[in-house]
């Protein structure tokens, strides 16, 4: 597994769609009562997370503490922090901080990757290489067509 290639590969796919957008879409809704705005802003918040779990594994102290956030009320209160941001810093916020994982990525020695039971927190049978794929690819993945629904919807007006 590269994680530095999975890494750029989701991060490409939602760069690619975030600058086909168009300044009324931002305000569109996306998902549930979510904008297009609180969709990237919560992209940014989970990419925000991904740096501080990276950090923690190379035995640094993180920057932020969103790492403590409850999973159950991450989602609603980050995309609430971000709702009155700016397009501008919620884009840059996520891609800061994916800028800001991948020169942490090298840094974590390779056998690290795969050991099993590295974040106890996700699961006991899962190793960060596993974290890499699901949460941060996948995730982006998992939210693709909600943007590209936001495109298709500015197409399909006359």
């Amino acid at each position: 597994m590269n994680p530095i290639d999975i890494l750029t590969y989701g991060q490409r796919t939602v760069d690619e769609l975030i600058d086909r957008l168009e300044p009324g879409d931002w305000d569109a809704l996306a998902l549930g009562t979510w904008t297009t705005k609180d969709l990237v802003g919560h992209l940014g918040a989970f990419e925000v997370r991904f740096v501080e779990i990276l950090t923690v594994f190379l035995g640094e102290k993180p920057a932020t503490s969103l790492n403590g956030i409850p999973v159950g009320v991450f989602n609603d209160d980050q995309a609430a922090v971000r709702r009155g941001w700016s397009v501008e810093a919620i884009v840059a916020e996520l891609r800061d901080a994916h800028a800001e994982a991948m020169t942490l990525v090298p840094r974590i020695p390779a056998d690290r990757w795969r050991e099993v039971g590295a974040i106890p927190w996700y699961g006991p049978e899962y190793a960060l290489d596993d974290l890499v794929v699901y949460l941060m690819y996948g995730h982006k993945r998992e939210h693709t067509p909600q943007l590209e629904a936001v495109l298709e919807r500015t197409v399909a007006l006359p």
